[in-house]
């Protein structure tokens, strides 16, 4: 078989490998493949479990890119005490604001709405209960990886009211040398707007990570919103409504 550098290669599970690839999610993988959707090298693969070379060539079948077509994805402007998971505490969902009614009157993606889009339609990140602005539902398992996988570099964009008093030693902390959970955080970029705001940019997402990174540096947050995620920005939708992702958009 064919030898990476030095080293040859070593065989991984075909459905970790194509979660690699950003074909689709490891559990979508294993769905395609039992149902004989995957092809490595040209040859239909439908064992579980299969393993594969890296360097090999694996395609999706047609049925497998039809499926992936027809899946959405939701751009939601989600307002302070709705939960972007599951419902807890007496609190909505935000996938509960879905609906032919609250869709945005600018969306221009073409899109007819159906309510069996709501099947598998997941949060692709989170913001917490207190927390406004772009939330992303998508049913599509690519998009997922891309902004909540474990080696995602997508930015997300955060402006931010605060109260208290911060020096330049503090505002250099939030932009670099902070811990949390017993682990260095990435480097943020951290900046003033205006006299009680600023603009955090994140390229992770720690639980409440900018309400503790303020807390760090004696600042209580009072308001946050999302306002960016990668190239796609939050812009005039208003709260409480959504537009699709367009196909001429991406993160």
């Amino acid at each position: 078989m064919s030898n990476t550098g030095a080293f040859p290669e070593e065989k991984i599970r075909l459905s970790k490998l194509m979660s690699q690839l950003g074909l689709c999610s490891r559990r979508e993988a294993d769905d395609y493949i039992a149902r004989g959707l995957v092809f490595v090298d040209g040859l239909k693969v439908t064992e579980l479990g299969t393993k594969v070379f890296p360097s090999q060539q694996v395609t999706l079948g047609h049925g497998a890119k039809v499926q992936q077509a027809g899946r959405v994805t939701i751009l939601l402007h989600k307002p302070v005490g709705y939960v972007s998971a599951q419902p807890e505490k007496g609190y909505k969902a935000a996938v509960s604001l879905i609906s032919s009614e609250s869709r945005f009157q600018g969306d221009d993606s073409g899109l007819p709405f159906d309510p069996s889009q709501l099947f598998g339609l997941a949060p692709a990140g989170r913001l917490d209960i207190d927390s406004q602005g772009l939330l992303v539902l998508t049913q599509d398992g690519r998009i997922a990886k891309q902004l909540v996988g474990a080696d995602s570099g997508v930015e997300k964009e955060y402006l931010v009211r605060v109260q208290g008093r911060l020096d330049a030693a503090g505002l250099q902390k939030l932009n670099f040398g902070l811990s949390l959970d017993g682990e260095p955080l990435k480097r943020a970029r951290v900046d003033w707007q205006n006299a009680d705001q600023l603009r955090f940019i994140l390229k992770e997402g720690k639980k409440r990570q900018i309400r503790r990174m303020c807390d760090l540096v004696g600042l209580k947050v009072v308001g946050l919103k999302r306002v960016r995620i990668g190239k796609v920005k939050l812009g005039d939708l208003p709260p409480g409504q959504w537009r699709y992702l367009r196909e001429d958009e991406g993160f």
